[in-house]
């Protein structure tokens, strides 16, 4: 097993394989499934599988060499074999559970993230009490969101604008005038 580990991680390497099975998977047993899944019943889930089977791999390799050299006879033999398996959880645990500190948390979306965006006006008009207008996320979705203006300025359906701020309380976005030949993201 120590051989398919090093073999692995030397073709990872050469990229002959991608490390990209999944990343770090918060969920847990009930919802990971396979090695994932595994892992996390074994209370080892939180950092990409490939980091805790090879370290529990390592682990129980060498605790058995040291085990196997130490105690000698059959019914040792057994003792030393599980003995390893206990030993290899119990420390790749520890790992695990330093790392899931280090690796850093998936971003969520937020209101937040419209800020500084042009958007569409898809109401007849806006004004401090009423609007609506579409905007695109940096995926490509796009959302139906509530806005404000703060001056006199005349928005009509199809017009564009600039997100300049959220209010959290009301739920809204505050738009100004915006110059759509400006927007760095518009199609060309």
């Amino acid at each position: 097993m120590l051989l398919v580990i090093v073999v692995y991680w030397v073709l990872v390497v050469a990229g002959v394989f991608g490390f990209d099975d999944g990343g770090p998977d918060g969920t847990d047993a009930s919802e990971a499934t396979g090695a994932a899944g595994l892992m996390s019943g074994l209370g080892l889930g939180g950092v990409p599988a490939a980091i805790a089977v090879s370290l529990l791999v390592t682990v129980a390799w060498f605790a058995s060499l040291v085990g196997g050299t130490l105690f000698t006879g059959t019914p040792a033999l057994v003792a030393v074999l599980l003995g390893a398996l206990l030993c290899a959880w119990a420390c790749t645990r520890l790992v695990v559970v330093s790392l899931r500190r280090l690796i850093p948390k998936e971003r969520l979306p937020s209101r937040a993230d419209f800020v500084g965006r042009a958007c569409v006006i898809r109401t007849r008009r806006v004004g401090r009490d009423f609007g609506q207008a579409e905007v695109t996320s940096a995926d490509g979705s796009s959302a139906l969101v509530q806005v404000r203006q703060t001056g006199d300025e005349d928005f009509a359906a199809g017009s564009t604008a600039l997100i300049f701020a959220y209010d959290s309380p009301g739920e809204f976005f505050w738009v100004m005038p915006y110059d759509a030949e400006l927007d760095p993201d518009r199609p060309i």
